[in-house]
């Protein structure tokens, strides 16, 4: 049984020493900053400063926004394997899809309305 593991064993062990080396070998032979700034600990994006605080807190419409995504996301996932074998499923297949998507858009518009898209 053990051999079975023994070559991602083997795979991880060397893998594991080879980044401790590289570590190692970065702090003695890498650069050494000449002074720490206090700018250098703080966030950086795009190359702007970031304007954004530790207690800033997020919108309940961005997190509403993302489950719509994922919802509608993993909704549409479901079409993939009927249409994959679709002339195995024959017309009733079809006919539940079409039924599926147009109850999917019925939702969209009536979340599209409700105004849960609309950023504030």
């Amino acid at each position: 049984m053990i051999r079975a593991y023994l070559p991602a064993l083997v795979f991880v062990g060397l893998g594991a020493i080879l980044g401790a080396v590289f570590a190692t070998l970065n702090s003695f032979l890498g650069p050494k900053p000449k002074h720490v700034r206090a700018a250098t600990g703080e966030p950086y994006e795009s190359g702007l400063p970031s304007e954004v605080k530790k207690s800033m807190r997020f919108g309940i419409s961005f997190y509403l926004v993302a489950m719509l995504f994922i919802l509608f996301d993993i909704e549409t996932i479901f079409l993939f394997p009927v249409a994959i074998q679709l002339k195995a499923f024959g017309t009733f297949a079809l006919v539940e899809i079409i039924v599926f998507i147009v109850l999917l858009f019925v939702a969209f518009v009536y979340v599209w309305r409700r105004g849960a898209l609309e950023w504030k």
